[in-house]
């Protein structure tokens, strides 16, 4: 099993503060809750609903993201640890009403110290349904009060960690004339799309879903497809952005990739900790993933004032100041982006954090 109460992947933050287990055997609820740290304030983060082939793997999963959301929260600038869930199961098959209700009474029963919302497998009506037994909900449907669908604004924010890449490597914020190519044309890579051709750049896809490439071939004829990630990888391209699963910089395609710059929705995109000097090895100037794809919980993580999408999408706006200082850190401190961003967000989470510690 993971080792739960060992030493902490990253940096000299706290180990993770809380992890439950969660069954209902009577709707067959299978979940855990993994809060990493609240030193900024309540966690907060995506529940994950997959078909994972066992506990073991549920839990690294869980782990992994939970923690990802704390550095993710605290250079988005909110005042939010991170936390993530994960329900065990196929969505097609086991989501039901029942299932989705007992979840919402096990975060209820935190108090507070997490606040969930959409992730792979579930969304805004999802969200809804979870409400109806905890006030801890975000990234639910305009209709109930929410935020509806948080690619929007994901999709948004990577486009702006996307122009601070291109200034930093060409000297211009803009994708003008240059070919870029997203892996995973989803909920987040399609509208990627979009702000790109808007921009001016040539565009190739690929996604395993033929439905999603065609949907994007529909509005953009011109765009071109590759069958797959190892052609992309291996393709002409100025920036490579991974918009599905995570993994997808490893030891095998990194050495394979030819583009300047990597810039991607997917979280957790590095398969293990070195390969983000492998990518600063070879000349490729690798954008955080958990910083330029912050857009989405800033979007859901407004809701808990009352939301109003033009506040949101301007701190949103902020992912490309955060993303060019994180380069220029790394440039000075002589490290890779990666290492620079996970300073910044610990230096904040420490300095922040520690005021907690003054009574009022």
């Amino acid at each position: 099993m993971p080792n739960v109460f060992g030493s902490p992947h990253k940096g000299t933050e706290p180990r993770h503060e809380q992890v439950v287990f969660c069954q209902d055997e009577a709707s067959g609820l299978r979940a855990i809750i993994a809060i990493y740290s609240t030193a900024l304030g309540p966690s907060l983060g995506g529940t994950r609903f997959y078909p994972y082939g066992s506990e073991e793997e549920a839990l690294t999963d869980v782990l992994n993201l939970s923690r990802g959301m704390a550095y993710k929260n605290a250079l988005a600038g909110l005042d939010l640890g991170g936390g993530k869930a994960v329900i065990i199961g196929d969505p097609a098959i086991d989501k039901s009403e029942a299932l989705l209700r007992a979840y919402g009474r096990f975060i209820e029963g935190l108090h507070g110290r997490y606040y969930t919302a959409c992730d792979v497998g579930t969304y805004s009506e999802d969200m809804d349904v979870i409400a109806r037994e905890s006030r801890y909900v975000t990234g639910r449907t305009v209709e109930h009060g929410g935020a509806g669908d948080s690619s929007i604004l994901t999709a948004f924010g990577v486009f702006q960690g996307m122009r601070a890449a291109a200034e930093t490597v060409w000297g211009a914020p803009t994708l003008r004339g240059r070919r870029v190519g997203v892996e995973g044309v989803g909920k987040v890579g399609h509208r990627l799309v979009e702000h790109l051709r808007e921009d001016g750049a040539d565009v190739v896809i690929c996604d395993v879903n033929e439905a999603a490439v065609e949907r994007v071939r529909s509005l953009h004829p011109e765009v071109e497809v590759v069958p797959d990630k190892d052609a992309m990888v291996r393709s002409e391209l100025d920036v490579y952005a991974p918009c599905a699963l995570g993994g997808s910089l490893n030891d095998d395609s990194v050495p394979a990739i030819k583009a300047r710059i990597v810039c991607g929705a997917a979280n957790n995109q590095l398969a293990h900790s070195g390969i983000e000097k492998s990518l600063a090895d070879r000349n490729v100037l690798y954008a955080p993933d958990y910083v330029v794809n912050s857009g989405g919980v800033i979007q859901v993580a407004d809701e808990i004032d009352g939301f109003d999408f033009d506040r949101a999408k301007a701190r949103a706006t902020r992912i490309y100041e955060t993303t060019r200082k994180i380069f220029a850190l790394a440039s000075d401190e002589g490290v890779p982006p990666a290492v620079a961003a996970d300073r910044l967000a610990e230096r904040r989470m420490s300095e922040i954090g520690r005021l907690r510690g003054i009574l009022v």
